[in-house]
């Protein structure tokens, strides 16, 4: 095949393969994408600010927000499921506490090893969760407060906080009858 058509075929694909808007879901789902949501996210607020308000652990990051979307709106996806979720978060936790502590003098390449690192561990243990890149780059690119908690980051909030996610994941989403949670466990 020439370079020409190559470099054109490249270019193509980045028109897409489908046309139009994805699927619309129903509005029982966005109900209940929307308090699954609310109770797991609020969970952890709440029980971050009575148990944890007084020291420097933390329950809630940023990335949990990013599971919810999994766990609450998207439920049956494989990037759903406890074992993702779990895995995900801890792998991508100790990475990234790992390129914190080995290179902390050079963020840039801290940050960029961690996420990529990262993705790799979860793809080898098969528990790719996206969420957990941002739990990875939070571990490096966080407060002096998250680099003080060292390997403690791993397991609060990046083990405690999904698990307690998973715990309403578990209550919630196998309340209605359309759905079903987990697909698989591990």
């Amino acid at each position: 095949m020439k370079l020409e058509n190559r470099w054109r075929d490249y270019w193509q694909k980045m028109r897409g393969t489908t046309r139009g808007s994805p699927p619309r879901v129903s509005n029982e789902e966005i109900l209940l994408s929307w308090i699954g949501a609310f109770v797991g996210i609020g969970s952890l607020a709440g029980l971050g600010q009575v148990f944890f308000a007084d020291g420097d652990l933390v329950l809630m990051i940023g990335s949990f927000g990013a599971s919810a979307v999994l766990l609450f709106g998207a439920v049956r996806s494989p990037l759903a499921q406890p074992r993702n979720l779990l895995g995900g978060h801890i792998i991508s936790a100790l990475t990234g506490v790992i390129c914190w502590k080995c290179l902390y003098f050079a963020p840039w390449l801290a940050a960029a090893l961690a996420v990529a690192t990262a993705i790799a561990l979860m793809h080898a243990t098969r528990t790719l969760h996206p969420p957990g890149g941002a739990t990875a780059l939070i571990a490096v690119i966080g407060s002096a407060d998250i680099h003080q908690l060292s390997f403690w980051y791993v397991l609060v909030p990046a083990t405690l906080g999904p698990l307690i996610m998973l715990i309403v994941a578990l209550l919630i989403n196998n309340l209605p009858r359309s759905r079903r949670y987990p697909e698989i466990w591990f």
